[in-house]
């Protein structure tokens, strides 16, 4: 009778939670315009990110993962879509409802990952910024921007102040009036800070956990005992750099150290790879660009205390054994490398980014780092082998799974191929690939950039014209245009 009762317990238990035992739910963090340079499992040892590290530490950390376009709109149609953006044909910020499928016909009836999960089974929901939508702007007007509403059964469109948030406002880079582009700081009190996007965005997000968790019932018609996909889109650090005044006191720009280049390191790179030269763009003095990159790092503190109230939350609801949680950056950032700021760019760090995977399978590896190439569009395919449904996903996808390096970090079995990302529009299009040891960028006019990363891992001296690189410059023409050729297809 007692194991009866056990039993009974056990099965209502399963089934108030809605979550089954097969299927697990899938997390999928996304940050906007976050550097991997300004995270503490990156190497950062000024900026201050516990949450996030700690992510890194129970789950594994993939050091060479690239965005496929180091623009917001571009990069999550192609991660959402797992296709290049030269497939979707999605290349900038476009606000076209249903993102890739307005833009490429010939994918009209491709899903997203959120929708291929509803497909199958999956309660498929977003909260905030997951594709495009305009931050300042759209997110002032809690609109859903360039949303694809087939990914999901349920989506929350955040409205929050940003520009017009109530506290001190300052515009530190001078030759820049549009605030969705500028170094604007916004210092917010302190009781003031559930106002701010990504906190009302992680207060909502664990109340769908908590709804599924703790009050399912018969009367909840949406598929119940389902898993969850659960997309949580947090803002920052996207300027508008806005965070309490109390991340804002972490941060004395008196600290901020600006990274060294070369005072004529602009003199061998491509015009059309410059576009993000503070002399030009920014104008900012060595003190607003120090208080500007204080601020930036206030911002990702900000960004990383919602993470943490997200994991604590996984924990605290029994959920973390059946839940793959995913954090991403949508691309890379400049922070004042090669004197230039924010994207789009083909320089490595804008490029590079932040990819840390918990998953419960694969507790043994924690802590480990991956050193191998991996790419955005390897997201979609792996998301599926955690649902099991790795031999259904679709044919068009790009990618490949990432789930054997969370078997084996050292990736011994895992065959190295380019890092893609692209720039530029349909007329003009600007392509990098980043290998083992090289990165190698062609512009529209013709002129290349080629850099040695085993000896130049700055990208300070463009080996392009240098007649020793002649041989792998010709091979890495070669692997590029075999990309290229595929991501037109």
């Amino acid at each position: 009778m007692r194991a009866l009762l056990f039993n009974l317990i056990v099965i209502s238990l399963s089934a108030l939670s809605g979550y089954t035992a097969d299927k697990p739910n899938i997390l999928f963090i996304v940050a906007d315009d976050l550097s991997a340079e300004a995270l503490g499992v990156y190497g950062n040892s000024l900026v201050k990110t516990p949450y996030i590290d700690r992510l890194a530490r129970e789950g594994v950390t993939f050091e060479r993962a690239y965005c496929q376009y180091p623009v917001c709109g571009a990069s999550r149609a192609s991660f959402m879509s797992g296709l290049y953006p030269e497939t979707t044909g999605f290349l900038g910020n476009n606000y076209t409802l249903g993102s890739y499928r307005a833009m490429s016909p010939v994918h009209s009836d491709h899903p997203s990952i959120g929708g291929f999960l509803r497909r199958n089974g999956y309660v498929s929901a977003r909260v905030s910024k997951i594709y495009h939508m305009g931050v300042p702007g759209g997110i002032e007007a809690g609109e859903s921007g360039g949303d694809d509403p087939d990914s999901w059964d349920l989506a929350f469109n955040v409205w929050a102040p940003e520009t017009g948030s109530v506290g001190e406002f300052r515009n530190l880079s001078p030759a820049r009036s549009h605030w969705g582009s500028a170094f604007v700081k916004i210092t917010v009190p302190d009781d003031l800070s559930v106002t701010q996007a990504d906190e009302i965005t992680a207060t909502q997000a664990i109340s769908i956990l908590e709804t599924r968790t703790l009050h399912r019932n018969e009367t909840n018609r949406m598929k119940p005992g389902a898993p969850i996909f659960l997309g949580i889109g947090l803002v920052r650090p996207h300027v508008p750099l806005v965070a309490p005044k109390r991340y804002m006191d972490m941060y004395d720009p008196a600290d901020i150290e600006l990274p060294w280049y070369p005072e004529n390191d602009f003199d061998d790179v491509p015009k059309l790879n410059q576009n993000k030269g503070n002399s030009t763009q920014y104008k900012m003095n060595e003190a607003q660009a120090k208080e500007s990159l204080a601020a930036y790092y206030a911002s990702v503190t900000y960004m990383d205390a919602q993470v943490g109230r997200i994991l604590d939350a996984v924990d605290r609801l029994g959920i973390a054994e059946n839940t793959h949680i995913v954090f991403i950056s949508d691309h890379g950032w400049l922070l004042g490398e090669h004197g230039s700021w924010q994207k789009p760019s083909l320089f490595e760090p804008a490029c590079r980014v932040p990819l840390i995977i918990r998953s419960p399978g694969y507790k043994k590896n924690a802590g480990k780092k991956i050193t191998a190439l991996t790419e955005f569009v390897d997201l979609y395919p792996t998301f599926a082998e955690f649902a099991g449904l790795e031999d259904t996903v679709p044919e068009a996808v790009q990618g490949r799974s990432l789930v054997p390096l969370l078997h084996d970090p050292s990736g011994r079995d895992w065959e190295s191929k380019p890092a893609y990302s692209v720039m530029g529009n349909k007329r003009a299009v600007q392509r990098s690939i980043r290998t083992e040891r090289y990165r190698y960028s062609r512009y529209t006019t013709g002129e290349e950039e080629l850099y040695d990363h085993d000896n130049d891992p700055e990208e300070f001296t463009n080996q392009a014209g240098n007649p020793e690189y002649a041989s792998t410059l010709r091979t890495l023409r070669n692997q590029m245009e075999e990309i290229q050729a595929k991501a037109n297809r």
